[in-house]
């Protein structure tokens, strides 16, 4: 069993382990309402985005472009079967479904979102910068980096809408 499957097997056993209000991954009946309520998240979370950056808090756009994308990941995982409430696993279980050809979704978005596995770490993505703004001190962010952001935030629930509806 690889890395990818171990991960899923650890987040449904810590699911089932924890019950109700778990910090894992659940299988559950895919739910194509929720999966559009996430969209929706997704989407006023980009309108926050937009208007923190536009009122010079770009530091908190970076926060709020991640949870933007990462609505659309939740999105994902609720048409296919899955409630998750634990980040890695929300990764993991979209880097499953992409692996065994359940949805057509470039693997350059999870790593552009945030890997887990260092290894796979590309420049700047946007974990490290939500990690580093949310955590950090600084409140300034580079121009071509918000505006990469942008950009990435808004692309990404295109593709994503795109994904659900096949």
């Amino acid at each position: 069993m690889g890395h990818l499957e171990n991960k899923l097997e650890w987040c449904l056993r810590k699911a089932k382990k924890e019950g109700e209000k778990h910090r894992g991954l659940k299988e559950v009946k895919p739910d194509e309402e929720k999966a559009n309520n996430h969209i929706a998240k997704a989407e006023h979370n980009r309108k926050a985005m937009n208007y923190l950056i536009e009122g010079n808090f770009p530091d908190w756009g970076v926060s709020a472009s991640f949870y933007s994308m990462y609505h659309c990941l939740l999105a994902l995982a609720a048409k296919f079967g899955y409630e998750s409430r634990n980040q890695e696993c929300t990764f993991a279980v979209v880097e499953h479904l992409v692996k065994n050809n359940k949805i057509n979704l470039d693997i350059k978005w999870l790593n552009k979102i945030g890997s887990f596995d260092e290894s796979e770490m590309e420049g700047e993505e946007i974990l490290k910068l939500r990690e580093e703004f949310q955590y950090g001190l600084g409140t300034i962010v580079g121009d071509s980096k918000i505006k990469q952001l942008v950009e990435d935030t808004k692309e990404f629930i295109d593709v994503v809408r795109e994904v659900l509806t096949k």
